[in-house]
């Protein structure tokens, strides 16, 4: 029987510092959370207000900058670091660009590192000033959070608790900075902040943004508004953790829809968690049945998905 009827919110706290008891109830509940909805909303991560006060405040002075100055950061067509114009994006099987921008940040590393041979390095603004500091700072805190997360999620799935951890350290996951700006006249019919779409990822660990307007599509074809309090997290479930799940934790279709209210820019910050590129896409033991789909490397899904959303060639 279901024990939740709405999206979880879970306390981070609870798995950390828990006894057995809270451990395996938090476990418990991000399964089920995953599985029925797709997402979990979590609260006491450890990220501190500050860091995330200062993260959106430095978001915002950015995307306010000339289109040019920005567009000195230009992503080009592969589109994982540096600046992405408006319009760009769509997600899969739409022909109606998504009404948004973004700035990606990527792992970090020396320029002798043996990292620089597989991830592209990073591009930083000349402003504002403390961009750089503010963002490695919040990828950081984020991927730590997610390692956590999926660290509880194995048990659920019958693996040791560090698999995930194993199959993500040194991953090319990316903290996507998100401006929807007011909805221009004349935008293209049926045009949205975010089509429905799934992300690409393990999982995305989401700083709940400066306004509403994401929804999931629950497992009874719902649309349900997502809504996490105030510096809370919300965590969804990806394609790369479906692929490896059979689908048992499947990607959860979601949106973010145009504002009802007041048409002003809306901003949010998701942290998309993927594995080391050359890692292996296969489905985990306990989740085998005879239909699940092929061994693929990581970073051969992942640019399969990125042509379909129109980010490479």
């Amino acid at each position: 029987m279901r024990k939740y009827t709405t999206v979880p919110e879970l306390s981070l706290s609870d798995y950390v510092h828990g006894n057995t008891n809270e451990k395996a109830e938090f476990a418990d509940a991000l399964y089920e959370g995953f599985r029925y909805f797709g997402f979990i909303i979590l609260r006491d991560h450890g990220i501190s207000e500050d860091l995330l006060n200062q993260a959106y405040s430095s978001s915002a002075n950015f995307f306010a900058l000339p289109e040019d100055e920005k567009m000195k950061c230009d992503s080009g067509l592969g589109g994982q670091r540096g600046y992405t114009a408006f319009g760009r994006e769509h997600a899969k099987g739409s022909t109606a660009s998504d009404l948004k921008e973004f700035w990606h940040v990527g792992r970090e590393f020396p320029t002798d590192d043996p990292l620089a041979e597989i991830y592209p390095p990073n591009m930083w603004p000349d402003a504002p000033a403390d961009f750089r500091e503010t963002f490695l700072a919040l990828y950081d805190g984020l991927e730590e959070v997610g390692h956590v997360m999926l660290e509880a999620l194995a048990p659920s799935l019958g693996l040791d608790e560090d698999y995930f951890r194993k199959l993500a350290v040194n991953g090319n996951s990316i903290l996507r900075l998100l401006h929807y700006p007011p909805i221009p006249d004349g935008a293209e019919p049926g045009a949205m902040r975010a089509a429905a779409h799934e992300d690409i990822n393990l999982i995305t660990l989401l700083v709940a943004a400066s306004s509403a307007g994401l929804e999931l599509l629950d497992r009874d074809s719902n649309w349900l508004p997502v809504e996490g309090s105030r510096n809370s997290v919300i965590v969804d479930s990806g394609d790369m953790l479906a692929r490896i799940t059979n689908n048992r934790i499947p990607a959860t279709t979601h949106r973010v829809v145009n504002p009802d209210g007041p048409n002003i820019s809306r901003y949010s910050m998701p942290f998309f968690m993927h594995p080391r590129a050359d890692a292996v896409l296969s489905c985990i033991e306990s989740c085998r049945d005879g239909s699940e789909d092929p061994d693929i490397v990581a970073n051969d899904f992942l640019q399969q998905r990125l042509r379909e959303i129109g980010l490479t060639a």
